[in-house]
């Protein structure tokens, strides 16, 4: 049986915090002595690791887990010993390109970085192994020394490094620190190890359908973070209220997907809303109680409307009453309501004034009130709420307010990795130039290059045309473009112009709410050269 080695490398220059890392190390080993399955691990500890250090480790002893405990800076990078005992910060780039160059030496399964703010360096060793653990943020002795004893408790019976690391975030849980959101972890699926011609077919990709949100479980979800750090730590406050905000096609409904996902895990129910009929949208009180029969449905509890409808109260305290008497009643546990879309509603100017108000004094009653503390809300929305409300009648804004934009060449790389897709730099600076980096279209068009459907050659060429991958998604801004002068006029500025312009502000605003264009200081340019060329050629004077 071949035996995995985890290699445990350690730094704390004398110049930096005394860390207890000795303790650290100490309850791996205990933990290895505890298990019955310890012939299957060796453990490798290196102290007072120095950079020449790590490379001659890892070169060695060739590691199939490398755990680091010390120090971490973010973007100044991990803190490893100098000659003098003082610390020498190795840059997140130079740790990239040393696992870059060690993955066609030999095969690192899995990376643990028990250090704070080493989350920028996960990142960027990401693309080369299968598993990375980091930290979003500073952690402490406690905390890192609870993560390592629930990890390796858990790698040690045989478990896998997934369950190995939702324990160790649970042990950090479990005593009552509440740092146990942020270790973050990321899987590379696409990361092959030596294998046999049989097991090398079984492990080509496996495409989503690219319609619609990015499933829970897939392999072509990048993460953001940041993003989802936030929204998680978020959503079980008290009466949270998270606003997501972003152009179409940007991954709102996937966001929002996950942090309901994760409030299922923490054991809330759900409710999640993304169809606004427009037989409900007559008036203020069809509209109401049309929603609370789905939200009753989603719950899976009897519509009692007729009990908690009265014709002498408003329509406002009626719904109110349903949710406060009934439905949050009858629910033990915390209620995530994921509200998607909701620009669907503004237009029916009525009903919006009245159902954002409520939701809004719903927020509002949960500081004060116990039963409306377990309602938490998510609100996602394309346009800009051009609704007119007053200031203490708006859910836009309180609550966390969550801005989804274009992946940042890391996160372009990755999917495209994810795709199975061995690009050059310049392959990649082409892709990045037509689409830049929206999720949609990047999905889209690395699905059909992966599928075999087209080369990156023929998918440049067509793309900015009414035959290729985005005819309907581009039609549908060109028919916002044209019904509106003052919102055409300004575009048709910034595609004759090879310099970024200034533009007027509201414009200007517009036009980057819609995902058409990017800021750059004062002025604007096209957010990428899909956008450029096809509005070059149908956006008449």
């Amino acid at each position: 049986m071949n035996c995995q080695k985890i290699l445990i490398l350690t730094a704390n220059p004398s110049n930096t915090q005394p860390l207890r890392l000795s303790e650290e190390v100490r309850e791996i080993k205990s933990a290895w002595e505890r298990s019955s399955k310890r012939e299957q691990f060796e453990i490798i500890v290196e102290e007072a690791v120095r950079p020449k250090e790590l490379r001659r480790a890892l070169l060695t002893h060739k590691p199939q887990i490398l755990h680091f405990s010390g120090h971490g800076a973010g973007e100044q990078g991990l803190a490893l010993m100098g000659d003098s005992g003082d610390a020498v910060l190795v840059t997140p780039d130079a740790l990239s390109r040393f696992f870059k160059a060690l993955k066609d030496i030999f095969t690192i399964e899995t990376v643990l970085l028990n250090a704070c703010y080493s989350e920028v360096q996960a990142e960027g060793i990401y693309p080369y192994i299968n598993y990375i653990i980091g930290m979003n943020k500073a952690i402490g002795d406690k905390a890192a020394t609870q993560f390592s004893i629930g990890f390796y408790d858990t790698l040690f019976n045989g478990e896998s490094i997934e369950n190995a690391f939702a324990l160790g975030c649970n042990a950090i849980e479990l005593e009552n620190i509440p740092e146990y959101l942020t270790p973050i972890f990321r899987k590379n699926s696409l990361i092959s190890t030596p294998t046999t011609p049989q097991s090398q077919s079984e492990n080509k990709v496996i495409f989503d359908n690219i319609d619609g949100q990015v499933p829970l479980n897939s392999p072509f979800y990048v993460e953001r973070p940041e993003v989802e750090i936030k929204c998680y730590e978020s959503i079980v406050q008290p009466g949270a209220l998270i606003r997501i905000k972003a152009p179409r096609k940007m991954g709102k409904t996937s966001l929002m997907s996950r942090i309901l996902h994760h409030a299922k895990q923490k054991g809330y129910r759900t409710a999640f809303l993304n169809l606004w009929s427009k037989e409900n949208l007559i008036d203020i009180n069809t509209f109401l109680q049309g929603f609370c029969a789905i939200v009753s449905e989603e719950l899976g509890l009897e519509e009692q409307i007729d009990k908690y409808w009265s014709k002498r109260l408003s329509s406002q305290i009626n719904c109110t009453n349903y949710f406060k008497k009934y439905l949050l009643k009858s629910i033990e546990n915390p209620l995530v309501l994921g509200l998607d879309d909701i620009d669907q509603i503004f237009p029916y100017t009525e009903i919006a004034q009245e159902f954002f108000a409520l939701l809004r004094a719903w927020h509002e009653n949960g500081k004060n009130e116990e039963i409306w503390q377990k309602l938490r809300l998510v609100i996602a929305h394309s346009q800009e709420v051009y609704v007119s409300l007053k200031v203490n009648q708006s859910p836009f804004n309180v609550g966390l307010s969550i801005q989804i934009g274009e992946f940042n060449a890391t996160q372009i790389q990755d999917l495209i990795q994810r795709h199975g897709l061995n690009w050059s730099e310049a392959e990649i600076d082409q892709l990045k130039g037509m689409i830049d980096g929206h999720p949609y279209l990047l999905r889209t068009a690395l699905y059909q290059i992966a599928k075999g459907n087209l080369t990156l050659e023929q998918f440049l060429k067509a793309a900015p045309t009414d035959e290729g991958l985005f005819g309907d998604f581009l039609y549908h801004y060109l028919l916002l473009l044209e019904d509106d002068e003052l919102l055409k006029t300004a575009m048709q500025q910034v595609i004759k112009s090879d310099m970024p312009v200034k533009l007027d502000s509201v414009q200007a605003f517009k036009l980057r709410s819609m995902g058409l264009i990017e800021p750059l200081g004062n002025k604007v340019q096209s957010l990428c050269n899909l956008y450029r060329l096809y509005f070059q050629e149908r956006l008449s004077e």
